[in-house]
């Protein structure tokens, strides 16, 4: 993802970014309801009122959290489009993306598959910028997987747009597995077998 300050950090002061950067660490471990303005402010070393100077409400935290997320993804899906790789090694960089990360811990979970499986109890507003990422990320994969069939580089088993739904699931669902049974390895070998299937024969 790219070190300069993207146009969503630039609205934001450094001790602002700091908070969210600090909220997205506390929603990889334990999702919305797993943090307090408390605890954010052991971590910055900041009262909680310039917490609440910054973002009024828990709400107002968590959606700006995951506009800066959404912006890095939007970079990054971006800067994968324009590599000088066919289509279906751009899915396979993808998921070795998150497995490296995943490996590190650094982040140890997208934050929207956790926000996800909240859906029904966090907020409209976060709800909302959550849903938007799947949105734009299930665009960028189907229109990944629509290059690579007309190229003749892919098989798909049905539609781009629904063999999108499932490498996205596949994808999502390998980040919960992994930390289900404690083991970052597993991801990967979820993801590759979601990207071995695309390979044509």
């Amino acid at each position: 993802m790219p070190s300069s300050r993207s146009q969503s950090q630039a609205q934001y002061s450094l001790k602002a970014l700091e908070i969210i950067q600090r909220t997205n660490e506390l929603l990889a471990k334990g999702g919305y309801n797993g943090f307090s303005y408390a605890d954010i402010a052991a971590l910055v070393d900041v009262r909680k009122a310039s917490i609440h100077h910054h973002f009024p409400a828990k709400a107002d935290l968590v959606k700006a959290t995951v506009a800066v997320h959404r912006e890095a993804t939007r970079h990054g899906l971006q800067s994968l489009s324009l590599l000088d790789i066919d289509p279906l090694e751009r899915l396979v960089a993808y998921s070795r993306f998150w497995a490296e990360c995943i490996q590190a811990s650094n982040p140890p979970i997208c934050i929207c598959a956790l926000l996800a499986a909240e859906l029904p109890a966090i907020p409209a507003e976060v709800a909302d910028e959550v849903k938007a990422h799947f949105n734009e990320l299930h665009a960028w994969i189907a229109s990944s997987m629509e290059e690579g069939q007309a190229k003749g580089a892919m098989r798909l088993s049905d539609s781009p747009s629904a063999e999108a739904s499932m490498f996205m699931a596949s994808i999502h669902g390998a980040m919960l597995s992994a930390r289900a049974v404690g083991d970052a390895s597993v991801f990967w070998q979820i993801a590759k077998l979601a990207t071995d299937r695309l390979r044509k024969a």
